[in-house]
């Protein structure tokens, strides 16, 4: 497999590695978008979150909680993103959480201003929708 992070864990690739457990890795992002972007990775390769077992989930949240004191204590904000596939953005096929500080000089927005506009949902797309994801 040519999986830059499968290589990142079996430490074909050098990296900053943070902390490890039994089921996940996390180290410094090699192409930070601000300073102290962490990654934080299932050590099994899977695409996307709903492929891993709930023990790869458990492991990977449990250091994402754990990180978290950690990279907030940079900017005393910490934007947490996931690109679950490729449609959302995902660049490398492998799940991987990004911790990235925040700040109000950083130039990044909140989530909203990542697309050009609201959308406005009828009533009756507003129950299709709540139908379709409640569970």
């Amino acid at each position: 497999m040519d999986c830059i992070f499968c290589k990142i864990i079996s430490k074909q690739i050098p990296a900053k590695i943070l902390h490890e457990t039994p089921n996940s890795i996390c180290f410094l992002d090699a192409f930070p978008l601000v300073h102290g972007h962490v990654l934080v990775i299932p050590k099994n390769h899977h695409q996307k979150i709903q492929n891993m077992n709930s023990n790869e989930n458990s492991d990977l949240f449990s250091l994402v909680h754990t990180m978290m004191s950690k990279v907030d204590s940079i900017t005393g904000s910490t934007l947490i993103a996931i690109h679950n596939g490729e449609n959302a953005g995902q660049e490398v096929p492998h799940v991987h959480v990004h911790l990235i500080p925040r700040s109000k000089s950083d130039s990044a927005g909140p989530v909203h201003s990542m697309f050009d506009s609201s959308l406005k949902l009828s009533d009756s797309e507003i129950k299709k929708y709540y139908n379709l994801l409640k569970i």
